[in-house]
């Protein structure tokens, strides 16, 4: 890292041992870290000589605001600091990674990005459910469960989604998961579909919820699971009575050794 320069880093989704290298390398170096409420104190013991500045945004609970991380970050660049700007996840899958690299681009602050390991990817994967799976799926779609005002998107096509997204992951869905049902339902997705919940993924908290459509929102209600969560809707959820890797590694025996009806390659 260099003097006056801002890397904008992922975090992953949870585990400190899904952080990449260059962020681990940016971690040693940096003068200050800039990070989100979802990244991990043992991920932020590494930054040993830092200053740590929390700028973390969680849905109902006093945030800072987007304008004034982004200026910060601006400043403390000026400063001639070595900036770590650490988000969790990846910094451009709904992480508003590009708007801070907009504004630093606008104030002439040289910056770098540095991928991360996306919950939506990741988290599912700590729970068994691959996002893709050649029996089930060409295509996955990634959605947000909210827009800017905090609101459920307004502006998808919903329609378009039940009858064409073979799977579907939402982030930060789970406040409007009764909201999102009805909607795919009405527009033509069997309530039948298996849907999942996963919170805290890739975390010693993560806890999975396995359900429908029909009973996504009623299922969370009676749960009383809380964010931070991924949702995913599609076939693909079945596999994790196969491949629900951390309850095997516990010795439990699969549920299911062929839950998709389509046996194994060379099985």
């Amino acid at each position: 890292m260099e003097p006056g320069w801002v890397w904008l880093c992922g975090a992953g989704p949870g585990d400190p041992g899904l952080l990449t290298l260059h962020a681990l390398n940016a971690l040693r170096q940096a003068d200050v870290v800039v990070y989100d409420a979802l990244v991990s104190p043992e991920i932020l013991d590494w930054a040993m000589n830092a200053e740590l500045v929390y700028a973390g945004k969680r849905g109902g609970k006093p945030s800072a605001k987007q304008q004034d991380i982004s200026l910060k970050l601006v400043e403390l660049a000026k400063a001639g600091k070595r900036v770590l700007r650490l988000k969790g996840g990846d910094p451009f899958v709904f992480g508003r990674g590009g708007e801070e690299a907009q504004t630093l681009l606008a104030h002439g602050v040289n910056f770098r990005i540095v991928p991360g390991i996306s919950a939506g990817i990741g988290g599912l994967a700590y729970a068994g459910i691959p996002v893709t799976h050649r029996d089930v799926n060409q295509s996955v779609t990634f959605v947000t469960g909210h827009d800017h005002t905090g609101q459920a998107p307004g502006s998808l096509n919903w329609r378009a989604l039940a009858e064409g997204a073979q799977v579907l992951v939402i982030y930060m869905g789970m406040k409007h998961a009764r909201h999102i049902a009805n909607e795919l339902m009405a527009a033509g997705r069997p309530g039948d579909t298996p849907a999942a919940v996963v919170c805290n993924a890739t975390t010693p908290d993560q806890q999975v919820l396995e359900t429908t459509l029909a009973h996504l929102a009623d299922d969370i209600e009676a749960s009383d699971l809380q964010p931070p969560a991924i949702l995913c809707i599609g076939h693909n959820v079945k596999m994790r009575e196969a491949l629900d890797w951390q309850a095997l590694a516990e010795g439990a025996a699969p549920r299911s050794l062929d839950p998709l009806g389509v046996k194994a390659q060379g099985a």
